[in-house]
């Protein structure tokens, strides 16, 4: 079973939510899992957020709801009866991280900070929150600190957004990103949660970033590919590069040496993350054949095929 940090990880995205009335939360929380981010953080900057975390994960027990703004261990311990999964704080209290670990609460402290990141490891801890992200240095200073604290992982929060978002989660040492501009509280107060949808939907797209890679077309033999790869070359001008199992017309086009995946063929996708694409077509219903995963030197996906065809064309997520 996935530990939180590592469901948090798979998401990618933590959308940073003050509420200011609880009958807002289930609302929202059906925008965000509508949307494809089926989390939050409920800042306890308000005297609602405990009711709001009580209410979201009653009425999405799946969701991963978390407690951001967490200042003191009283707060630590309502937002856990509330049903908050995970504990957030702006900076380090040592008290209060302290009080979460010995109760079992999983805890993202914030850090800006060598000296704050030297306290959290010497509290046992392996992941951190870095706030105010862009303010304190952004990706350049989290590049930076990560150099001699080789263990620790960090989530940025603070100044993330739709445009810098992926330049961040492409640093390995970054778990996940915290942000609010999907949940504008404005938006919340107004009631659009049409608007939230919208706008988390759009948030997982920039994440994933899923782009057409090529179509591979089926011959039953070489000779037949060959000859297919010919008369596209004749006509079109498109370069041709042999593979082992195929031609390739340009860089769109696979034509295979053989009756290979699907029943005419395959279509491949490329993803900027496999391993949270993954989770994602998951969480819709998606299945896949995991008999045809291949991992990197990390054990982390590269590939792998859905499990129905789409049109005839079997489909294959590739990491980019």
């Amino acid at each position: 079973m996935l530990s939180i940090l590592e469901k948090i990880e798979e998401i990618g995205i933590v959308p940073v939510v003050k509420i200011d009335n609880a009958k807002d939360a289930v609302p929202l929380a059906k925008a965000l899992c509508d949307g494809g981010l089926p989390c939050a953080e409920v800042t306890f900057r308000t005297d609602a957020a405990a009711e709001a975390i009580r209410s979201m994960t009653k009425a999405f027990p799946k969701m991963l709801v978390g407690a951001g703004t967490v200042l003191t261990n009283e707060q630590s311990d309502m937002a856990i009866q509330a049903g908050a999964r995970f504990i957030v704080s702006p900076g380090l209290n040592p008290n209060v991280v302290q009080h979460c670990l010995n109760n079992g609460y999983p805890v993202i402290p914030g850090v800006a900070t060598p000296s704050e990141v030297e306290q959290a490891i010497s509290l046992g801890l392996n992941v951190v929150k870095f706030f105010p992200a862009e303010a304190a240095g952004g990706l350049a200073m989290i590049k930076a600190m990560s150099a001699p604290y080789v263990n620790l992982k960090f989530m940025p929060t603070g100044g993330i957004n739709a445009s810098n978002l992926n330049s961040y989660l492409d640093f390995s040492k970054i778990i996940a990103c915290g942000g609010s501009w999907m949940v504008n509280s404005e938006l919340i107060n107004a009631g659009d949660f049409d608007a939230i949808c919208d706008l988390t939907r759009q948030a997982v797209e920039q994440m994933l970033g899923f782009r057409f890679v090529h179509i591979g077309i089926n011959q039953p033999d070489e000779s037949t590919s060959k000859k297919t790869s010919d008369n596209i070359y004749e006509l079109f001008g498109f370069s041709l590069r042999e593979t082992g199992a195929s031609f390739f017309a340009g860089e769109g086009l696979e034509v295979m040496k053989s009756m290979g995946e699907g029943s005419n063929g395959h279509i491949a996708v490329r993803t900027n993350y496999l391993f949270r694409a993954f989770a994602y077509l998951s969480r819709k219903g998606v299945k896949f054949r995991m008999d045809t995963a291949r991992y990197d030197e990390k054990g982390r996906m590269k590939f792998i095929y859905l499990e129905d065809e789409i049109g005839g064309f079997a489909v294959h997520l590739v990491q980019k």
